[in-house]
């Protein structure tokens, strides 16, 4: 299947996808990844990705594509993939459809993961980094620390990073709401759209997700292996 993941930030998008994507025995496209990953090699996207980013400017949507359909064609995806953060609006997802279109393929489902606001203002605003390893995360209520301020792990302090505070988290919501929500209409439009209610534990939102893509394409989709 081929598949895009949309939602607003704290909804546990790389989460879903990195597990959905286990499941459906297809690639976990995250454009994030894309770029670190270009940038790391040294490529020719990379290389331009990185001067727009230098100079503080935006990657333009012509060089995001690229680096997303240069990654589809991989062997790995010869079946199927999932996208997640991309596309991030309505050009990017009418470029994607014109360059689908071309290779005479097609999205599957886009899955919209559906999480209030104020829950993914909790979500962030209340998450606390590890000041020794940053991949040392807490929450002050979902993931509480043993001791109120250290990281279990290594004893580090714990902080609440600057792009994870209220302020920031809502103007990220903000520009979500502007530059990508509208892309949930397109897809709804075109008859693609499954709404996933995004809130409980991750397997029980990855399997709203798996049987709801199993009701749409029951002959592509196997059972869910958890």
């Amino acid at each position: 299947m081929r598949i895009v993941l949309v939602g607003p930030p704290g909804a546990g998008k790389g989460t879903q996808a990195a597990y959905l994507a286990k499941n459906l025995s297809i690639p976990h496209i995250s454009t994030g990844d894309l770029f670190r990953a270009n940038i790391s090699q040294g490529s020719n996207l990379g290389k331009r990705a990185q001067a727009y980013m230098k100079a503080g400017d935006l990657v333009p949507d012509e060089l995001t594509i690229a680096m997303a359909k240069d990654r589809w064609e991989q062997p790995d995806a010869a079946h199927g993939f999932l996208l997640d953060g991309f596309p991030r609006n309505v050009k990017q997802a009418e470029a994607l459809d014109r360059i689908l279109k071309d290779e005479g393929i097609g999205l599957d489902a886009v899955l919209d993961l559906e999480v209030p606001e104020e829950e993914v203002v909790k979500r962030i605003a209340g998450r606390r980094t590890c000041r020794n390893d940053s991949s040392h995360t807490f929450h002050v209520e979902y993931k509480k620390p043993k001791v109120d301020g250290v990281c279990d792990e290594c004893g580090g302090e714990l902080y609440q990073r600057d792009d994870d505070s209220e302020e920031t988290v809502r103007r990220r919501l903000e520009v979500y709401h502007r530059e990508t929500e509208p892309i949930i209409d397109y897809y709804r439009d075109q008859d693609l759209l499954i709404t996933i209610p995004a809130l409980g534990p991750v397997s029980e939102v990855t399997q709203r997700a798996m049987d709801a893509l199993r009701e749409r394409n029951k002959d592509a989709v196997a059972p869910s292996r958890g």
